[in-house]
């Protein structure tokens, strides 16, 4: 299947201000509009052999256009896509392949978070914060939305950030049961029960490549009135990801555990567990 497709957005933002004292009770509301035009190249040759388990190759490359229909140089471009191959093993024993990349560009930008999955349950069943606040986020850059740029396991969100990203993602999926007794189950949180292998490497970045001086999370700042130290940390644009999961069906959703554990600047750090709620990657 191929498949181009062209639409046309609008998008009302209304931001309320949190009333946590005199002044910001009486703060303004403030409403925006935005308009925007979206295209899509779509191509699809995949076979579905159960869930998650497919064959064959499927990609979306898009661009997209947004401006704020109050304001001059408002302008965002939004460029990207998204690859996955899966190659057969034997019989239902498959290896997964994603690619994607992103890119924002015009004087609004789109903010990336690397790190984490989708749909995370990170608050309830892990130790580690979801969202890491100690690396830094450029506030000079006008950046207009935000969004996460995942799957990158073995770190929580924001182990990088910028208006551009690339990840790869590489899975071999076993479901084992289904394997073991040759055919179908009747039940599908067992014929859908699946043993994965697992590696992740990507950079979310600032400026044309990832090595830019522009980025603002290769440096710390220590604050000790009145001295303000900035440590240029040395960090290496890419990180990467690997481990192991489990996938099954029940009560109609398709769950996701996953053990990983981050390498960044080639240190292998402490594991990381995941359990969220999606389907593929």
């Amino acid at each position: 299947m191929l498949a181009v497709k062209g639409s046309v957005k609008y998008r009302n933002d209304k931001y309320v201000p949190l009333s946590t004292d005199l002044g910001t009770l009486h703060g303004e509301t403030n409403i925006r509009h935005w308009g925007g035009l979206k295209g899509e190249i779509i191509y699809d040759n995949t076979r579905k052999r159960g869930a998650n388990i497919y064959y064959g190759t499927r990609f979306k490359i898009f661009g997209e256009y947004y401006r704020d229909l109050q304001l001059k140089k408002s302008d965002m471009f939004v460029i990207g896509g998204d690859f996955r191959y899966y190659q057969k093993i034997h019989r239902d024993l498959i290896w997964a392949n994603r690619f994607a990349a992103s890119s924002s560009f015009g004087p609004t930008k789109l903010l990336y978070y690397l790190g984490g999955v989708d749909n995370w349950l990170g608050v309830l069943f892990n130790s580690v914060k979801v969202f890491d606040q100690s690396i830094p986020v450029d506030r000079t850059a006008n950046y207009g939305f935000q969004t996460l740029a995942t799957n990158m396991r073995g770190f929580s969100q924001n182990v990088r950030n910028g208006n551009n990203f690339a990840l790869i993602n590489s899975e071999i999926r076993w479901p084992a049961l289904r394997y073991i007794a040759g055919h179908p189950l009747k039940s599908k949180m067992l014929d859908s029960f699946q043993l994965i292998l697992f590696g992740d490497v990507g950079a979310a970045w600032t400026g044309i490549t990832p090595w830019n001086s522009e980025n603002v999370w290769e440096d710390e700042v220590i604050k000790h009135n009145p001295v303000v130290v900035t440590l240029d940390t040395n960090r290496d644009p890419f990180v990467g990801g690997f481990g192991f999961g489990l996938r099954t069906m029940l009560l109609g959703y398709f769950i996701r555990a996953d053990w990983a554990w981050g390498v960044e600047n080639s240190i292998i750090l402490p594991r990381v567990f995941y359990l969220s709620f999606s389907l593929d990657f």
